[in-house]
């Protein structure tokens, strides 16, 4: 019977070359196999065409069952919060998106608290973050920070309005704001340019913090530094949003048809649909590094200076209150217990002392 000879371990590699190189391809698979995460949130008064610009860039129905309120229940309602998830997969790579939709922001006669309800998921969202981190098992930690808020602005003003102002300066240094101009088919080229101008200038006027595009490095190529710029400079986007397939120079197009012609929603002459896609594809990533370095970093520091003891949003903790209260009963009881049971040994002492008393005399 002959024996076996032992497989020789071949060096996949040529001499003198270690391998380190591959590593890059050895995370670009774990990612892969392991899927991203993302959560997006949608802000601005109803009717600017929030959902239908969120199904257009996922190119998913997020919002199936959805029933649009009347004028009448729009006037006493109050900011909700929906979270709508779904796994997008493309090409093998998946991904988890969180669309948080805020109906009914804007759309009460006083709006002077409306953005408290968001600015508390906000919180909310990072203290679940914080709780989990600080847990015994953190291998499967859920991430619904919120990445990135399209801020939807009007066509038809003239800039900003109060509320618009007021809203991003409470949450700038929560999350990366990206603002969006609504129905931009609604103005000229020229009409958009100059209300683009004059937001970008009401943005610097009132120190907003908007999200920056980080520049390109001097080693990317020249396609990708021109991409770059472009983008930058379109900021804020002007967009429209359309589910329709239209036939337009004998191709199906998704658009708007009007009677003096058709508006492609990917046509970067007509809008900046494209421009602001291309943007949260390419710079995703860099949406969930600002998040975690910057602004999870400031509210961690923040919570860190207050003892880890936390201020507001106790609702999040309920369960944990409970806890608390209940230990705190338990420990009450076992203390009154332990006094009832001292008090009846010192009643008994007492009586057998004045037994032996009695019996002396």
């Amino acid at each position: 019977m002959s024996k076996q000879q032992p497989t020789q371990f071949i060096n996949p590699e040529t001499p003198g070359y270690v391998g380190f190189a591959n590593l890059p391809n050895q995370v670009h698979r774990k990612s892969v196999k392991k899927g991203f995460e993302f959560t997006l949130m949608v802000v601005g008064e109803s009717g600017l065409g929030k959902s239908t610009l969120i199904n257009s860039l996922f190119l998913t129905d997020l919002y199936p069952e959805r029933i649009i309120p009347g004028a009448a229940e729009k006037i006493e309602r109050t900011v909700q919060i929906e979270a709508s998830t779904v796994e997008i997969e493309e090409r093998g790579v998946k991904l988890r998106l969180t669309v948080v939709d805020t109906p009914g922001y804007g759309d009460a006669i006083n709006c002077r608290d409306c953005f408290k309800t968001i600015i508390s998921y906000i919180d909310e969202q990072f203290e679940r973050y914080l709780h989990d981190e600080s847990g015994l098992n953190r291998r499967h930690i859920i991430d619904n920070r919120v990445h990135c808020c399209f801020y939807f602005i009007s066509p038809f003003g003239h800039g900003l309005k109060p509320l618009d102002v007021a809203f991003m300066k409470a949450i700038h240094n929560k999350v990366n704001i990206v603002p969006v101009i609504a129905k931009a088919d609604t103005l000229t080229l020229k009409e958009r340019e100059r209300l683009k101008k004059r937001i970008l200038d009401e943005i610097e006027e009132h120190n907003i913090k908007i999200y920056h595009l980080p520049d390109a490095e001097s080693d990317e190529d020249e396609d990708f530094k021109e991409q770059t710029r472009l983008l930058k400079a379109s900021i804020p986007f002007s967009v429209v949003g359309s589910n329709q397939l239209i036939e337009a120079k004998g191709k199906k197009v998704r658009g708007r048809l009007y009677p003096w012609g058709v508006v492609e929603v990917e046509n970067p002459e007509h809008n900046d649909f494209l421009k602001l896609r291309t943007m949260l594809i390419t710079h995703m990533q860099d949406l969930q590094e600002v998040t975690q370095d910057l602004h999870y970093e400031n509210f961690r520091s923040e919570r860190l200076k207050r003892g880890g003891r936390k201020v507001e949003n106790e609702d999040m903790n309920k369960d944990q209150i409970l806890l608390e209260k209940e230990a705190e009963l338990r420990r009450m009881q076992e203390m009154i217990a332990r006094m009832q049971a001292q008090m009846q040994m010192q009643m008994q002492g007492g009586d057998s002392d004045s037994g032996s008393l009695g019996h002396h005399v």
